[in-house]
């Protein structure tokens, strides 16, 4: 491997915006689905194609440069959380000048001074108008896999409930992989509401989900770029790979009807049940239900005879002590 400058912090390229709104003139409009923009025409088009929704040119607020974009029908988008920590969040206050403040929670950056919002409104400070109290922004960026380009996508929330499950969710995921290997989740646009002082707000929060792999996957440390880039493939591959038990053999070795069931429990949960095997299991439990009677004595007392492979006999280590017995016992 080459070479690399060790005072540039690398990161891939941004490709656009992942976003819940869009504009009308002046007017902000909240999204259901997902809007894509992009400089970019051809990854606008390809989203199109992926997500419907009709490609345009546009411009932003304050922003003399058109972009290209996108208001699809999804609601929810696959996507690779990339090695790293990809979430940064900041409580932020923006004007037509840049932006006033930027806070962690804590301390103002700009100015190094407490938080001003908590000093001025409390912790319920978020439930100010927005402009003038900062908005808790998180700033999330991913790989869509399905788009062309290997650089990254930023989604963008200025949700308060939004900022604590996202933040949740990437720190859980950042324990297990330490930040190593690629995720992937589902980014959704969830529709919620709350009511304040007997009133009803509707809002949009971005959920973030594992896509396709359990918690115990995704935290068992880094896993493959294959599995990530496909999960259901390889599970589906797995499932292909792995044997498939010998019910009948497993219902032959049963003692009682209840182990015969178990055994359907297990073939019916592995997906593995048919006609046939469901009569066959019937039968072992019919005959574990009324087993057959012991044999008895003859007219002459005597008990049928148990035919014995001599070969079985020899290899168990029995025949021969016995047939030293029997010439003992003639001598």
């Amino acid at each position: 491997m080459g070479s690399r400058l060790l005072n540039i912090q690398r990161r891939a390229a941004e490709h656009g915006r992942l976003r819940t709104g869009y504009t009308q003139g002046n007017r902000p409009v909240k999204s259901a689905t997902w809007v894509v923009t992009s400089h970019s025409e051809e990854h606008v088009r390809k989203a199109a194609e992926l997500w419907g929704g009709t490609p345009e040119t546009w411009k932003p607020l304050n922003s003399t440069t058109a972009q290209w974009r996108v208001i699809t029908q999804a609601p929810s988008i696959e996507a690779l959380i990339t090695p790293g920590d990809p979430l940064n969040q900041y409580n932020e206050l923006w004007s037509a000048g840049g932006c006033q403040r930027r806070c962690d929670g804590e301390t103002e950056l700009l100015s190094r001074q407490p938080c001003i919002c908590l000093a001025r409104f409390g912790e319920d400070w978020h439930q100010q108008k927005k402009g003038v109290v900062c908005s808790a922004t998180s700033r999330f960026n991913v790989m869509l896999p399905d788009l062309s380009g290997m650089g990254m996508w930023r989604a963008e929330t200025h949700s308060f409930y939004a900022a604590a499950e996202w933040g949740g969710m990437v720190d859980m995921v950042l324990a297990g992989t330490d930040g190593k290997g690629f995720v992937p989740v589902t980014l959704r646009i969830e529709p919620r509401q709350v009511v304040r002082e007997g009133k009803t707000k509707k809002f949009p929060v971005v959920v973030v989900e594992l896509r396709g792999v359990t918690p115990r996957q995704a935290l068992a440390g880094p896993m493959p770029t294959a599995m990530a880039l496909d999960p259901s493939g390889v599970r589906a591959v797995a499932a292909i790979e792995a044997p498939r038990p010998d019910y009948l053999a497993l219902a032959e070795g049963a003692l009682t009807v209840d182990d015969v069931q178990d055994v359907y429990r297990d073939a019916h949960a592995a997906g593995h049940l048919n006609d046939e095997l469901v009569a066959a299991l019937k039968l072992r439990a019919e005959k574990l239900k009324n087993p057959a009677p012991e044999p008895g004595p003859d007219e002459d007392g005597a008990y049928p005879a148990e035919v014995v492979d001599e070969q079985d006999t020899e290899q168990a280590g029995t025949w021969p002590a016995v047939a030293q017995a029997g010439q003992g016992a003639r001598a």
